[in-house]
């Protein structure tokens, strides 16, 4: 194998490499965005919950 034939192998590993690298980074991203979507429904069910939950406990000491 000449040097020419290595050097075109290891470039083309590298950018074979860096493809990989940057599609990984663009689904972290995209994950990072589904968890952040749905902290943000956990919470707003967790507001519905106590809020249920209080109006339960005040129309049962109302009844």
């Amino acid at each position: 194998m000449g040097m020419t034939e290595k050097v075109w192998g290891a470039l083309t590993a590298m950018i074979k490499l860096e493809d990989k690298v940057n599609r990984q980074a663009e689904a972290m991203k995209l994950q990072q965005q589904k968890i952040e979507d749905l902290t943000g429904r956990v919470i707003r069910l967790e507001a519905q919950l106590e809020l249920l939950t209080g109006a339960a406990l005040v129309k049962k000491l109302k009844g």
